[in-house]
């Protein structure tokens, strides 16, 4: 639990001081990657899928928001010195008080994935759980400032959108699933290549390649309706309306990102980070629009709003 009462520091456990330690407004870009997840293996909507989707929700949530706080006690003796403001380094949270806080957050979200595994009676939910809790460890406290440290990253959301997808057990995947996973993934980790040195002046040629990389992501996103005969009729008519979308929408993520690439000054990268995260939440819906249409897009769209909303007080990145 938070420790609101806790003397370690004058100003330990402010409301707004956790909200900015877990990145509140992008914890749910994560809940849109695991339902995201989980409509894509579903052929028909049941009863019970709402609880089995709630289980996931929260294994997902408690899981990111474990990511962001130890990636501040990790991340300490840097911000300390370029970045004051954070939770952490400005002391409004003791580093002893967010260790044990990303703890419980990391043993909730792994339970939350056992409570789903015995929801829908198999054990991958909590298999991916325990593998994205480990994932999360390794990226913060051994890989983010090694070369490996964007794919890390990668994998991470890729293990979140395979924790959706695990309630049908891992026999039931196939190409098109691999593809929409390992497409966020990519993703992600050309985002987190560009966001490596968002706290000063970043070089040209990173950014540029981090571009492609995303681009890459968005290329295996593009592919997976070739793969799969579970589209909406619309999409299984006339493909090219799918293409059309993913080239928009490459397009306008490459755009925002270029003019970085032209003026890599920390605050146009953040905001170009900013932007991508929040074009995650789009590619989500994209996807849920291709197999489920219309309504499910919106409710994965609806996500934005706290997530915009929340980032005029909380930071994003």
């Amino acid at each position: 639990m938070i420790d609101f009462e806790s003397s370690e520091t004058p100003q330990d456990g402010t409301l707004l001081a956790y909200a900015q330690l877990v990145r509140l407004p992008a914890v749910f870009t994560a809940l849109a990657d695991v339902a995201m997840g989980f409509l894509v293996v579903q052929t028909a909507w049941e009863a019970s899928d709402g609880i089995v989707l709630a289980a996931l929700a929260v294994a997902s949530v408690l899981l990111y928001a474990a990511g962001m706080v130890f990636n501040d006690v990790f991340d300490y003796a840097f911000d300390a010195g370029h970045r004051p403001d954070r939770p952490l380094a400005s002391g409004r949270i003791s580093r002893s008080a967010a260790r044990r806080f990303g703890g419980q957050l990391l043993i909730a979200g792994t339970a939350a994935g056992w409570v789903t595994a015995a929801l829908v009676g198999n054990l991958w939910p909590g298999v991916v759980a325990t593998a994205l809790a480990g994932c999360v460890m390794g990226y913060d406290g051994l890989l983010k400032q090694t070369p490996l440290g964007p794919p890390a990253m990668g994998a991470c959301r890729m293990l979140n959108v395979l924790l959706g997808m695990s309630v049908v057990g891992v026999d039931a995947w196939g190409t098109a699933h691999w593809l929409v996973a390992g497409g966020i993934g990519t993703y992600i980790t050309g985002v987190t290549w560009f966001a490596r040195t968002e706290a000063r002046e970043s070089r040209r040629l990173q950014l540029a390649l981090a571009i492609a990389v995303m681009m890459a992501g968005i290329g295996l996103l593009a592919w997976f309706p070739r793969t799969t005969d579970h589209l909406v009729p619309l999409l299984q008519r006339e493909p090219h309306r799918w293409n059309t979308l993913m080239i928009v929408l490459g397009l306008l993520i490459a755009w925002r990102c270029s003019r970085a690439v032209v003026e890599p000054v920390p605050w146009r990268v953040q905001m170009a980070v900013r932007q991508c995260i929040l074009s995650l939440v789009i590619l989500d819906a994209a996807v849920c629009f291709a197999v489920w249409g219309v309504v499910w897009a919106v409710m994965i769209l609806l996500l934005l709003v706290p997530v915009t909303v929340l980032g005029r007080w909380v930071y994003v990145t």
